[in-house]
């Protein structure tokens, strides 16, 4: 039997949609960093301006030729993007330092569990007062749906908190320091709850199957430590090739490989992803430098492509019925002040300034491109509605411009140490100088 292949219109339109998403996100993109937000917000507004919300109601004609609404169509983009997300997911993880929350120990663990619990349990609340509206076909079970905004609400993103400390030269402050170590704790957690959730949607809350899944979860995490002897000795022979293409192909192919097996075994493929680069970046041979071209291509290029695509996803016409907008502005507001709250709480608990709370509480409030890959899932598996799904990308863009005005504000009001002080001359000189207008002492 012959293989089929990709018919000649297909390719052409893929190749169109490819195109045109990823000049229009990285306009969009570049107009957004000149106006001192992230970039991912001016990337997921460029699919909402290619949507339904934009093009599909200005130029339906257009719209339904270029993004045609067949299933096999939609399938190639969202490939695209999928390997954009778990790249950028393994990258991610990869470059998490859970030394940091070590060294930070009581401080960085009571601010990470309460700026998890407390957006978790509102978050929880909230789902179970949300209108059916914006539950998915698969959350007929009101508990699993709470859950998931629950998870949704209580996430944090640690590659737009790094991008953000860096480009506002607070990596080298405790503050930022602390900020890292707890948003470590709360996606680790997220990623976690995201699986267990996830698989319940689609197998249910059967005894035996939800017992197996949680077997299957600590065995995850069992083998990813039982596994990193073999990621260093794939580390060092790629090394010893002398070729530096080699380190990343072989950084790659350990990345799909543990997406698949989580994949296979029900559970959501990013979190493999995530696991792998965890297991990678605590690996003495793994030197983050050689990852630099992978992490070029996976910021320039697959995952503008992969936000872009989820933009297309949100149906701003949504918003129109009272209910959903209602709804959907509680769920931004909720998300906001449980992370707030939950800053203040870690804070009272472990007698740290009201300041450093609310910047700790800020960098964690940026949910980013975590938040963004909850809702896809949320909406794959169908536990959220496209209303649903539009509201959670919805918290994520609200939470990305918010986190640095509000630690521009707190930082101001924190004095500078003679240890900050010291590693502010080192970070100035190799990284990035420090912004003026938050600088203290």
């Amino acid at each position: 039997m012959p293989i089929p292949v990709i018919g000649s219109h297909q390719l052409l339109l893929f190749l169109c949609q490819l195109g045109v998403l990823l000049a229009a996100a990285l306009c969009f993109g570049r107009v957004c960093v000149r106006l001192g937000a992230p970039a991912l917000v001016g990337e997921l507004c460029a699919g909402v301006v290619l949507g339904p919300s934009l093009l599909g109601w200005a130029a339906p004609g257009l719209s339904r030729w270029l993004l045609p609404r067949e299933a096999s169509q939609f399938h190639l983009l969202d490939a695209a993007g999928e390997l954009g997300v778990l790249l950028l997911v393994g990258i991610s993880g990869a470059h998490l330092d859970l030394k940091v929350v070590r060294r930070h120990g009581r401080t960085a663990v009571l601010y990470g569990a309460a700026g998890l619990v407390v957006p978790l349990l509102a978050g929880i609340a909230v789902g179970f007062a949300a209108p059916a509206a914006l539950a998915g076909p698969k959350a007929s079970d009101t508990t699993v749906f709470a859950l998931f905004i629950g998870i949704a609400l209580a996430a944090s993103a640690i590659p737009v908190i790094a991008k953000t400390l860096l480009e506002m030269g607070l990596m080298h402050r405790d503050v930022g320091q602390l900020i890292m170590a707890a948003a470590a704790l709360d996606d680790v957690a997220a990623w976690l709850g995201l699986s267990i959730v996830s698989a319940v949607a689609t197998t249910g809350w059967h005894g035996g199957a939800a017992a197996r899944d949680l077997a299957w979860l600590v065995g995850i995490v069992v083998a990813a430590g039982l596994l990193r002897p073999v990621a260093r000795r794939v580390l060092r022979l790629a090394a010893g090739t002398g070729d530096p293409n080699a380190t990343l192909a072989a950084v790659t192919v350990m990345v799909f490989a543990g997406s698949a097996a989580t994949q296979a075994l029900g559970f959501e493929a990013i979190l493999g992803a995530f696991a792998v680069g965890l297991v990678i970046g605590s690996c003495p041979e793994f030197d983050p430098v050689c990852l630099a071209p992978l992490q070029t291509v996976t910021m320039a290029v697959l995952a503008p492509l992969f936000f872009a695509t989820a933009g297309l996803r949100m149906d701003l016409t949504g918003l129109r019925q009272p209910a959903v907008l209602g709804a959907g502005a509680l769920i931004v507001a909720v998300a906001v002040a449980a992370k707030l709250t939950g800053a203040s709480l870690g804070a009272w608990l472990s007698r740290r300034p009201r300041y450093e709370a609310l910047a700790v509480g800020a960098g964690l409030n940026c949910r980013g491109v975590v938040e963004v890959v909850i809702a896809m899932v949320g909406l794959r598996t169908g536990v959220l509605s496209t209303p649903g799904y539009t509201v959670i990308v919805l918290v994520a863009i609200v939470t990305s411009l918010m986190a640095p005005p509000m630690l521009r504000l707190a930082v101001r009001r924190l004095p500078l140490s003679a240890q900050e002080e010291a590693r502010e001359q080192r970070w100035s000189t190799t990284v990035l100088s420090p912004d003026p207008a938050i600088r203290s002492g």
